[in-house]
């Protein structure tokens, strides 16, 4: 393998897979001079920090179904789901108690029927709440409650 001709590259520099069998590049490991800006977790994702507040509301990273879902445990729901290409049907309506909700499932239970009920976040179309919906997480001495006016 060919160390490079390139005059502005110091003098041993070897393009990355180029470097002589056995041997390590001076410059690996090295530090760059500038260095990079911090990085900042994409939008959606929950940083360290918990990201922007806003008073009565979850934080935008942290405002997904399924934790909005996992604050409403042990309240009765009704869930509307869809599904496609199913010809026995295609929309269905599942009553029950949140009991858990994760990434991509939720789980009800029916206190009359004593069924449970595993539904992939999926097909949930929306969710109806019969009281008001926990929107935050509760700390000692905070109430948080969302209740349309």
């Amino acid at each position: 393998m060919a160390k490079t001709n390139n005059p502005q590259q110091p003098a041993g520099f070897y393009p990355q897979g180029q470097m002589p069998y056995g041997q390590q590049n001076p410059y690996y490991g090295m530090q760059p001079a500038y260095p990079a800006p911090p990085m900042q977790p994409p939008a959606g994702v929950a940083g360290a920090k918990g990201g922007i507040n806003v008073p009565g509301m979850l934080p935008i990273e942290e405002s997904y179904i399924e934790n909005i879902l996992r604050l409403n445990k042990g309240k009765l729901v009704e869930v509307f789901t869809t599904f496609e290409n199913n010809r026995e049907w295609n929309a269905k309506t599942f009553k029950g108690v949140i009991e858990a909700a994760g990434r991509d499932h939720l789980i009800l239970s029916d206190p009359q029927t004593g069924n449970r009920y595993l539904i992939p976040m999926v097909y949930v179309d929306y969710v109806i709440f019969s009281e008001p919906i926990d929107y935050e997480y509760h700390f000692p001495g905070t109430v948080a409650r969302y209740a349309p006016r």
